[in-house]
This record gives C-alpha cells, sequence and structure tokens, in this order.
C-alpha cells in the first residue's frame, strides 16, 4: 500500500532527540525575528499588482492574508515543536499520510521556493533598473532588455528580462560555492527594510498630498472579483499572500524557545499582527498620496494583473504614472508627492535586501530537493554534495537555472500568484498533519500544543482553499498540472526507489547541518 509507506515520527526524531537544543529565546525575541522573516519582497513589489486587483481595498486584502497567516502559523508552530528536523511540510506530511500524499507537498514545495525566488529576481530588477540605473547613473535599460515579452504581461517592446537573469544567477553562484550570510550581516538588512518602510509610512499618512477622496470608491472591483479572477479584495489578498510567507521560521524556534506554550503564539500573532499593521498602513500612505484606482477593462473589470492589456494601458501617457504601473511602487509614490531623495534611498534599500531573499528561497528549494532526494524519491545525484563547496551543487544550478528562465520571462504578479498555489496546498496538508498526529500521536511530548485545534485547524484548511480559488485560473491550474507532471516522474522513479518501499529507513537528518550555506530562515 503506497499510503501505508509513513515513515514514523521516532525514525524523524531519531537523530533530533540526541542534540540537546538550549532555551533562550522569549516573546520578544521570536516576535522581532518573525517581523524580520516576513517583512520583504511582497510589501516592496506587490503593491502594485494589489492595486490593481482590489484598489484602495488592498488594505482590506492585506488584513485577510494576515488572518488566515495567523491560525496557519499556529498550526505549523505544534508540527515543529513535534519534529524539529529538515524537510517542512514534506517531513510532516511523510509522517502521517504516507509516501504518495509527501511526494505531492514536497513537489508543490519546489514549485512555490523556484517560483517565489523568479518572483524575487524580477521585483528586484524593477528597482535596479528604476532607481540605480535611472536615478543614479542616467541610463535607461530598453524595455528589450529589462522586461518580459509582452504577450506574456510584460511591457511593449519586452524580450527579456536580463537584471532578473543576472541576479538569479549570481545567487545561485554564490549558494554552490557556499557563501555564509551571517546573523549579523541578516539583522543589518532587517533594520534597514523596516526603516525603509517607517520613512514611507511617516513621509506619506501626514502628507498635504493624502487625501480620503483617493479611497473611493473602496472597492472598485468588489469584495469577490468571481471564481479564477483574481481580481476584487480577495483575490487581491490570494496575492499578497506572498507578503507574508516566512513566518514558518518562528515555529522552527519552538525548541529554543524559553516557556514555548506562552512565547511562540505571542512571538507568531505578534509578529504577523505587526506586519499586517505595518502593511496596511503602508498601503494607506500609497493610495492616499496617488491614488490606487486599478485601470478598468470591458464590463468595469480590472484588467488582470501582468497581463498584456494591462501592459497596453500603461505604456500610455494617461496611465503611466499610476501606482499599478509602477515597477517600484513605493519609490515611485515618494518620488511622485516630491520626497524624491527618500525614494530613491527607498529604493536603494530594496536594491540591496532583496537578493538576501532570492539567495533563502533558493536555499530553500535546495533543502527540500536534497531532502526527497536522500529519501530515494529522486535520482541520488542531485543530493550530491561537492568535495570542496560542500554543497548540493547539481541541484543548486538546475534550481538557479529554472529559476533565471521564469524571472526572464514572467511578470512578477503571475509568478507570485503561481508560488501562493503551491504555498497555499502545503498549509493545508500541514493543518490536517497536526490534526490527524493529535490521534495517532496522542501521547507524544509537545513543547507547544495549537490552542482550540477543533477551530483553528478547519480554518487554516477552509482559508487556503479560499484563497486558492481566488487566485487567477491560470496560476490555479499550474499546480494540478505541476502535480500531474510530479506523479508520472514518482511511479516512474520514486516509487521503484524510495527507501521506505526498498525497507531502508535511514534517519540523517544531521547532514544537512554539514551543508553551507548556514542560512537564517527570512522571506
Amino acid at each position: 500500500m503506497i499510503f501505508g509507506r509513513i515513515k514514523s515520527v521516532d525514525a524523524i526524531l531519531a537523530t533530533a532527540e540526541r542534540k540537546s537544543l538550549h532555551r533562550t529565546l522569549g516573546a520578544f525575541q521570536l516576535t522581532l525575528f518573525g517581523i524580520g522573516c516576513v517583512i520583504g519582497t511582497g510589501i516592496f513589489v506587490l503593491t502594485a499588482a494589489g492595486a490593481q486587483k482590489a484598489g484602495p481595498g488592498l488594505m482590506l486584502a492585506f488584513a485577510i492574508a494576515g488572518a488566515i497567516c495567523i491560525v496557519a502559523a499556529l498550526c505549523y508552530a505544534e508540527i515543529a515543536s513535534m519534529m524539529p528536523v529538515a524537510g517542512s511540510a514534506y517531513t510532516y506530511t511523510y509522517s502521517v499520510m504516507g509516501e504518495l500524499l509527501a511526494w505531492t507537498v514536497g513537489w508543490a514545495l519546489i514549485l512555490e521556493y523556484a517560483v517565489a525566488a523568479s518572483a524575487v529576481a524580477v521585483g528586484w530588477s524593477g528597482y535596479f533598473t528604476g532607481t540605480i540605473l535611472n536615478q543614479f547613473l542616467g541610463i535607461h535599460l530598453p524595455a528589450a532588455l529589462s522586461s518580459a515579452p509582452l504577450a506574456l504581461g510584460g511591457a511593449p517592446g519586452g524580450i527579456i528580462n536580463l537584471p532578473a537573469v543576472i541576479i538569479s544567477l549570481l545567487i545561485t553562484w554564490l549558494l554552490m560555492i557556499g557563501t555564509t550570510e551571517s546573523a549579523r550581516v541578516n539583522a543589518v538588512l532587517v533594520l534597514i527594510k523596516v526603516t525603509a518602510l517607517t520613512a514611507f509610512i511617516v513621509l506619506t499618512l501626514p502628507s498635504d498630498q493624502f487625501s480620503t477622496a483617493n479611497f473611493n470608491p473602496f472597492l472598485p472591483a468588489g469584495l469577490f472579483g468571481g471564481f479564477g479572477s483574481g481580481v476584487g479584495a480577495v483575490g487581491a489578498a490570494a496575492t499578497i499572500f506572498f507578503a507574508y510567507v516566512g513566518f514558518d521560521a518562528v515555529s522552527t524556534a519552538a525548541e529554543e524557545t524559553k516557556n514555548p506554550q506562552r512565547n511562540v503564539p505571542i512571538g507568531l500573532i505578534g509578529s504577523l499582527l505587526f506586519c499586517t499593521v505595518f502593511y496596511i498602513l503602508v498601503a494607506a500612505g500609497a493610495v492616499g498620496t496617488i491614488g490606487g484606482q486599478p485601470i478598468m477593462g470591458p464590463g468595469g473589470i480590472p484588467f488582470p494583473a501582468g497581463s498584456e492589456e494591462l501592459a497596453r494601458q500603461c505604456a500610455m501617457a494617461e496611465y503611466s504614472q499610476m501606482l499599478v504601473c509602477s515597477n517600484e511602487a513605493l519609490a515611485h509614490v515618494l518620488r511622485a508627492i516630491g520626497f524624491g531623495t527618500v525614494g530613491n534611498l527607498l529604493g536603494i534599500a530594496a536594491f540591496i535586501a532583496l537578493p538576501s531573499v532570492i539567495l533563502i528561497l533558493l536555499f530553500g528549494q535546495t533543502r527540500i530537493f536534497f531532502v526527497m532526494s536522500r529519501d530515494g524519491l529522486l535520482p541520488d545525484g542531485l543530493s550530491k554534495i561537492h568535495p570542496k563547496w560542500k554543497t548540493p551543487y547539481i541541484v543548486t544550478a538546475l534550481t538557479g537555472g529554472a529559476v533565471a528562465f521564469a524571472a526572464a520571462f514572467l511578470p512578477v504578479g503571475k509568478l507570485a500568484d503561481i508560488a501562493n498555489a503551491g504555498t497555499l496546498y502545503a498549509f493545508m496538508m500541514v493543518a490536517i498533519a497536526v490534526m490527524m498526529l493529535r490521534k495517532t500521536e496522542a501521547a507524544r511530548i509537545r513543547s507547544f500544543k495549537t490552542p482550540m485545534l477543533w477551530l483553528v485547524g478547519p480554518a487554516t484548511i477552509l482559508g487556503c482553499v479560499f484563497l486558492f480559488f481566488n487566485l487567477p485560473f491560470e496560476a490555479m491550474i499550474v499546480l494540478p498540472v505541476w502535480g500531474a507532471v510530479g506523479l508520472v516522474i514518482y511511479y516512474l522513479y520514486g516509487y521503484r526507489n524510495s527507501h521506505m518501499g526498498r525497507g531502508i529507513e535511514e534517519v540523517n537528518e544531521a547532514s544537512l547541518s554539514e551543508l553551507e550555506p548556514k542560512v537564517p530562515g527570512t522571506e
């Protein structure tokens, strides 16, 4: 029985239980860590795409996405406290629902991390071309070299997003040779991001150009845009869900937290609430100063974000300066209200901070690939470690090439939607796993237990399904197509070569700790 191939929690924990983790983290430290993990790509890059879907209702969209993340985070916290090991949702699913479903989760995570890295690369490209090249160096990179083709949602005249390709390949190279990103550097980058967004809020909300008239109508596309439309406040929430990904890194710190029953939920909910309020204020500042109404198409429905139709409209002089048309939304807003220098500094902050996000996403993707290969579900060659660099260089190179290709030819909004599809599926499976483990492993020690799991678990599942069906149809269809390809690979290779299927139950999670780079989790 395929569903009978369950990797026992005891086997998964065998190595982890030999380690003694020192509990040093308090609620405040966890909250700060969570803020650093969450604030990143989404708010810098997806504000324009979100406004095109929801208009001023973008603020409501951030609240909806944040609420679903909070219940998902509580589920992650319990299961991570039980199994503080590598593999994320893939390993969790393997422990309770079996190999086949674990494969589908791992395969979805591969899609999530790789596509998310592509989205960040495209977002970085917008700040690089808009701030570094245009504003500081006076160089105007032609659309042919800075945008995806028009037919795929890029700008008129676009052929390839060359800066996105270059940064993707550069980060891939750094990962292959084993460059380590220290916690101190990471902390500096977090400080840069938070300072930049705080400056944006301080300069926009009290601005003389801030007008409540810009919020009318608040929901120009309605609350629900309809199945597969990807518009409306809920459609925008499904896209900007990307802005919250990374919070699960907080849950992995449960084993090193003092009084985890109290401090883990404070850290999780506190950081997510802070980021949600932060995001809403940023959205309010952007919309209130220069307006955030979408560009409407036939029938009063917004043109899809990242579509050829929207790109044509944004190329017209009357729309080119709108928030929804900017590739560097927050810097654009500050320039438009007379704070050009600060806007450029914010662009520099994004330019500096976003490459670390690409690095961490690529690192996470290769780690999932590595664990699946080590379990025999993918060829052993993919988990081959370079003798000098001590990195899984083959899978890193393959992943980096795929990330660069997607970044070259797709706009950021479409990439974020595709990444979210995989993320939502993984989060849903974690919620199911937590509820099942309450039954199958009731006696297992948990340093953190999700409060009111009878409510939080189903709420996570329903919330993830709800957002998934409010993604654009083309993003929804990618996940089952990708999953079908994965199932073919599984039955042709993984099913026959699985270590569990062959009676080999290796537990060497510690081997991952020997890999470089040792990158702290963040989004």
